[in-house]
């Protein structure tokens, strides 16, 4: 069980880092609520620690420690790392799945693009699908037709948020657009980071990644029906409050450059009325034959990992280890230059 104070620790930081989860949260049973948010408090720390810590690489090998240690049984003494192993002890968290969150981040170590859509969706299965999986865990659901469904989900929102971020990733060097768009049109990447412009060309491909953001969007939500009744509103909500993002976006010219785009509060209270009706909707109409969808092939592996545990430890591949030593040599060069700078002041 959570303890109280770690979980007041949880809560206060996701009403400051995720509006828009804080806002769907609202609607979740708390028996849902309260892991919810340790789950996402944890996941979004870490997140964060790697795209605006000023040291990625020792942010991403840290949070595999981090994990390591909560899975031992022996979490680090802070209140996100405690909540975190106690909810992989209540709910049988399969390690695969946050260990799925941490290739994406490791991904995002060492800067890696991503060629095509289908690479994006596999970027997105893992930072955001895994914690879609993850959460079916807390509601003590393990129907692979839902979980599929709640993989759609989360790789729409991650769409969304990238769609949204073009500009303020260009700015920063960081570029999740597939590089074989920005090759279609000649654009050149260094170019592009250079002089972020919302030309007609970018636009399109804007809307390009909402169209598949709407797309999964709609095959997600036969899944909700299969959710318990008292979650179904929460998660209505998280569809309703990040499909809000990509609309704003349509009307404003799919321009995610000029500026940031974000909803108000007042529209997300108005989301949350319509996402009551929608679960009342779905829990009394007849369940459309969608929720049978193949899952996406990019997270097929989540689904299996959270519709079938398997209780042998978890070996993590070479691909992640190789990325796991890019980033060991990545943070001992700065930590190097480091050094020579306060020996050079």
């Amino acid at each position: 069980m959570i303890d109280p104070a770690d979980l007041d620790h949880c809560r206060e930081a996701i009403r400051e880092g995720s509006y828009s989860f804080h806002a769907a949260s609202k609607l979740l049973p708390a028996s849902v609520r309260d892991p919810a948010l340790a789950l996402y408090a944890f996941c979004r720390l870490a997140d964060d620690e790697v795209d605006f810590g000023e040291h990625k690489p020792a942010a991403v090998l840290d949070l595999r420690d981090r994990l390591d240690l909560a899975y031992a049984g022996t979490p680090r003494n802070a209140p996100a790392d405690r909540a975190f192993a106690a909810i992989i002890e209540e709910f049988d968290m399969p390690r695969a799945l946050p260990e799925a969150l941490l290739e994406g981040l490791a991904w995002d170590g060492i800067e890696r693009r991503y060629a095509t859509l289908s690479e994006v969706r596999s970027y997105s299965a893992r930072v955001a699908a895994a914690v879609g999986a993850m959460m079916c865990v807390l509601m003590r659901v393990r129907d692979e037709h839902a979980l599929s469904r709640a993989c759609d989900l989360g790789v729409a929102m991650q769409l969304t948020n990238i769609a949204r971020d073009v500009g303020e990733d260009a700015r920063a060097g960081r570029l999740y657009l597939p590089t074989e768009w920005l090759d279609e049109i000649g654009l050149d990447e260094d170019a592009f980071f250079a002089d972020p412009q919302p030309t007609p060309q970018i636009r399109s491909m804007v809307k390009r990644l909402l169209a598949e953001a709407n797309r999964l969007y709609h095959r997600s939500e036969p899944g909700i029906g299969r959710l318990p009744l008292a979650a179904r509103p929460g998660i209505f909500a998280a569809r309703h409050c990040y499909d809000a993002i990509g609309r704003k976006l349509a009307r404003r010219g799919y321009d995610s450059i000029s500026q940031r785009v974000c909803t108000t509060g007042r529209h997300k209270m108005s989301l949350l009325g319509l996402s009551v009706m929608r679960a009342a909707w779905v829990s009394v109409m007849p369940e459309s034959a969608v929720v049978y969808a193949r899952p996406l092939p990019e997270v097929a592996f989540l689904v299996e990992a959270a519709a079938h545990p398997d209780p042998r430890p978890v070996v993590r591949g070479e691909g992640i280890l190789s990325v796991f030593r890019q980033l060991e040599a990545r943070d001992r060069a700065e930590q190097e230059a480091e050094r020579l700078t306060r020996a050079t002041a």
